[in-house]
């Protein structure tokens, strides 16, 4: 695979007089040029509203904002009319809870998550168990930091209406064993859904070989603008689901005293959509597929094996994420040292990583810990950063002691 570092011009900033080592991609990736440009493109050529317009550009707007919709129908292997464009995976996870959670989901009911959730995938389903009082199961987190599977015939069973987890943990990097939880679920007649936030840019996605009903993910993780989601249903789902927000585009036919919905997508997109970031979306997709999913998959594991034996090396470091069954990234302590001061340390360094909980603080509980230190790559990422950050850790540890 031909990775040319130039076309993302950020890697070249310097902070702190030091070049820029960016290990910070499971929070949010940079921008190809090409992204960049598109923006630049859209707003200084077309810019305009979309969808029932009478000029130039309000239709060249349309056709270039339909365009990324069957783009992403495409990269998923799914129907265009399945593609809804949210802000992002929270707000396609809130989509899911209140337009299909509300009016399927009573008492008695269960549905299934992970110890390993991001906030965004539990936070949404415990305010509306509140209301509804359904019942939430959990598929527990072992002591190797990945899901333990042997209770999984008990918790999804014949009273469970809904899986849903995360492909990749955001906070760990675990890879989730997703063939295996989908079929119990399928057995047991739940539907699935899947937040692919932290998967999307990493592995292949193929919404009919997976056989789930809701995919969810964000365009800024996948090396496209911030402010842009995807939600993806099977169309049954979709046409039985409600919509939850509501406006203009999302109308058939409004009277004084009712109102009817449009057809989908559109009656989940109420109001101006984010036009110009989603046709970057679709620059990011043609840029990923043209380098081709599979070969940045293969690239990462060779930067994460050799990341994770080189800090494996350092005594004191407490690493959290599996070797083997794991994506590219490194989430690890320092023994007796708190994650964000080891944070700002690299920073004097120029090397970005994260630190905190990551919106995952039941698992973090379920650790015994405050935080980690994230470090996550991206296939744009180089050894002689690794070797750069590994030196900065064995400079900055003898400082805490």
């Amino acid at each position: 695979m031909d990775i040319d570092r130039n076309h993302f011009p950020i890697l070249s900033t310097q902070v702190n007089g030091k070049p820029l080592v960016y290990f910070d991609n499971a929070a949010s990736t940079q921008k190809p040029i090409a992204v960049i440009d598109a923006l630049n493109t859209y707003y200084s050529e077309y810019n305009s509203n979309i969808h029932r317009g009478a000029h130039f550009l309000a239709n060249l707007a349309t056709e270039k904002y339909e365009d990324v919709r069957q783009a992403a129908a495409k990269f998923l292997n799914a129907q265009t009319k399945e593609v809804i464009f949210t802000s992002g995976t929270t707000q396609s996870i809130n989509l899911l809870a209140q337009s299909w959670g509300r009016k399927f989901l009573q008492k008695g009911d269960e549905i299934v998550l992970t110890e390993m959730e991001h906030h965004a995938n539990l936070v949404p389903w415990l305010a509306l168990k509140e209301e509804l009082g359904f019942t939430i199961r959990f598929l527990p987190m072992n002591t190797d930091c990945e899901l333990d599977l042997s209770d999984i015939d008990s918790i999804i069973n014949s009273k469970t209406k809904l899986v849903s987890f995360a492909y990749i943990s955001n906070a760990i990097g675990t890879i989730h064993p997703i063939s295996k939880i989908i079929e119990v679920a399928k057995r047991n007649n739940a539907l699935v859904h899947l937040d692919c936030a932290q998967a999307i840019q990493h592995k292949l996605i193929d919404v009919q070989q997976l056989n789930i009903d809701f995919l969810s993910f964000s365009s800024h993780k996948m090396y496209a603008p911030m402010g842009v989601g995807v939600f993806w249903g099977k169309e049954a789902h979709l046409n039985a689901m409600n919509p939850y927000q509501y406006g203009g585009e999302m109308i058939k036919d409004v009277y004084l005293d009712k109102v009817s919905y449009n057809e989908i997508p559109y009656k989940f997109e109420a109001g101006t959509p984010n036009v110009g970031d989603v046709i970057g979306l679709g620059v990011a997709i043609d840029y990923l597929q043209n380098l081709g999913i599979e070969n940045i998959e293969n690239v990462e594991k060779e930067l994460q094996l050799y990341f994770y034996d080189k800090l494996s090396e350092i005594q004191g470091v407490d690493i959290y994420t599996p070797r083997e069954n794991s994506t590219v990234v490194i989430s690890f302590n320092i023994e007796g040292v708190h994650a964000f001061d080891i944070g700002q340390m690299l920073d004097a360094k120029g090397i970005a990583i994260r630190t905190g909980h990551h919106c995952c603080q039941p698992l973090m509980r379920k650790l015994a810990i405050d935080g980690t230190c994230r470090a996550s790559l991206a296939f744009y990422n180089t050894r002689e950063e690794i070797d750069y950050f590994i030196d900065s850790m064995k400079s900055i540890i003898p400082l805490f002691q």
